[in-house]
């Protein structure tokens, strides 16, 4: 039965790196899996999904007002589906989570999102707010803070290293602006040495 599940974490947990290992093990097994990710997302050049371990996967971009089920209804028509992959799934909308359900529901094709559940505030993303919401199976992948501890928040840093508290929600970033901490050092804005 096919089901929507919702992988999220911190920034440096992996999540790229599994998304590319699911994608690959369904290829392996001579199935058709569709890969997707959000077009504003260029830090690896256009629809690049890319680790951290030096992985990376080609995948078919989609923007904010794209509807999703008719994305994924159409690639199936063309050819079989039979998996939908999405990265970044905290930058989706609550309208393209309720396509995604749909596409389980409906096309009975199983999809998996990889993404952030919260901003370098604390908040909810939009998209992982109705994620939670929906999902028939959540999952958290695990990194770890400069200290040790659990990383489960994503800290915005700046050209020096320093925590920044004020901002817009959405900036596209890795290693260089953001760094996963505990709740002990989110809280304090303490990012460690760098």
């Amino acid at each position: 039965m096919a089901s929507l599940h919702f992988k999220y974490a911190a920034m440096n947990s992996g999540k790229s790196t599994q998304l590319i290992q699911a994608h690959f093990n369904y290829q392996e097994r001579g199935m058709n899996p569709l890969a997707l990710i959000p077009a504003m997302d260029t830090r690896d050049g256009v629809g690049t999904i890319k680790a951290r371990v030096g992985l990376s996967l080609e995948a078919e971009t989609f923007c904010a007002e794209q509807d999703l089920f008719e994305l994924v209804s159409t690639k199936n028509q063309q050819n079989k589906q039979d998996v939908v992959i999405v990265d970044e799934g905290q930058f989706l909308r609550k309208d393209q989570v309720y396509q995604l359900a749909r596409v389980v529901d409906d096309l009975h094709i199983p999809v998996m999102v990889y993404g952030l559940k919260t901003d370098f505030m604390g908040e909810l993303f939009e998209g992982a707010y109705h994620l939670l919401c929906l999902a028939d199976k959540l999952e958290e992948l695990k990194t770890i803070c400069w200290c040790g501890n659990k990383g489960h928040f994503n800290a915005r840093i700046d050209q020096h290293g320093q925590v920044v508290s004020e901002g817009q929600q959405i900036e596209i970033g890795g290693n260089e602006r953001y760094v996963s901490l505990c709740r002990k050092h989110f809280i304090q804005g303490n990012a460690g040495e760098h």
